[in-house]
């Protein structure tokens, strides 16, 4: 009960997000205005004032990400099965493929800041600056054959990518920000909770799949039940513990990522079907994720 309350408020803003979208209806260029500020400005400042002042163990770092990237994998071995007993088109099977493995970087990162401070952002900044890529590259291969986006010059502007890399080579250096800066970075990091979770309130969207509900109801045990379960077997095997353990199995339970939509609309997908997954897992995760945080933290 105590972690399903730490995690009351995160999920709060999440519900505040889509109550403010419903009826105050600022627009669709308010709202991409507000994430263009969160995705460029306001979380990158979190990851870099997170790793600054967090104490690195690289040691556990190689299986910490070995267990993230299994967990990845397997979502996608487990997201193929249903096409070997289904038949949809393939556009939107696609489409959908990529909700199976893909994971919210707000979410992963409020979740690990509410439950355990800076070292728990800058851990969960390590696995989402190494995985970002790796999702990307997986989900453009699966559709490919249907559109054509710029993934290499996406990843490389990819600002948590940056972010990440940017903390941990200071950190590494031995940098030590001025109090100025520490303050600037505190305020932005400290802003970039709210207003990330509140768009991720706003872009819930739940007006049907396209009559994939199986396959959509398989891809939300997959990455809200399965994934976790292997992070945490594969994390066990290679020895994994304390907060490094408990990181990447959180990372692993995490809802959808929202660019899911954004990538299968700029190439040529099923948006409808992603969008209704994204809002799903979403909503779901409010009653998985605190189950897992429950049985981490015991």
């Amino acid at each position: 009960m105590q972690t399903v309350l730490l995690l009351l408020p995160d999920f709060a803003l999440i519900l505040l997000g889509a109550m403010i979208r419903r009826w105050m209806h600022l627009g669709d260029h308010f709202w991409n205005g507000v994430e263009k500020l969160v995705y460029f400005i306001l979380f990158p400042a979190l990851l870099v004032n997170a790793i600054l002042r967090t104490t690195l163990d690289l040691g556990a770092a190689m299986p910490l990400l070995a267990t993230a990237f299994a967990a990845m994998f397997g979502g996608m071995l487990l997201a193929l099965v249903p096409k070997l007993f289904t038949r949809m088109p393939a556009l939107t099977y696609a489409s959908m493929f990529q909700c199976g493995y893909r994971f919210n970087s707000y979410i992963a990162l409020a979740v690990a800041g509410m439950l355990f401070g800076s070292p728990g952002i800058a851990t969960m900044g390590l696995i989402v600056g190494a995985a970002v890529p790796f999702a990307n590259l997986a989900s453009v291969w699966m559709l490919a054959r249907h559109g054509n986006v710029g993934l290499w010059r996406e990843v490389a502007r990819n600002p948590l990518i940056w972010a990440t890399a940017t903390g941990f080579v200071l950190n590494l250096a031995g940098f030590v920000p001025p109090a100025p800066l520490q303050s600037f970075l505190g305020r932005l990091a400290d802003a970039s909770i709210a207003l990330g979770l509140i768009t991720v309130g706003a872009a819930l969207r739940l007006d049907g799949t396209s009559g994939v509900r199986l396959f959509s109801g398989w891809l939300l045990a997959v990455k809200l039940l399965a994934l976790p379960l292997i992070a945490v077997g594969v994390g066990s095997l290679l020895g994994l513990s304390g907060l490094y353990f408990q990181v990447v199995v959180l990372f692993a339970a995490m809802p959808t990522a929202s660019s899911a939509y954004i990538l299968a609309m700029r190439m040529g997908g099923d948006g409808r079907s992603v969008a209704w997954l994204i809002s799903a897992s979403t909503l779901a995760a409010m009653l998985t994720l605190p189950l897992w945080a429950a049985w981490l933290i015991g």
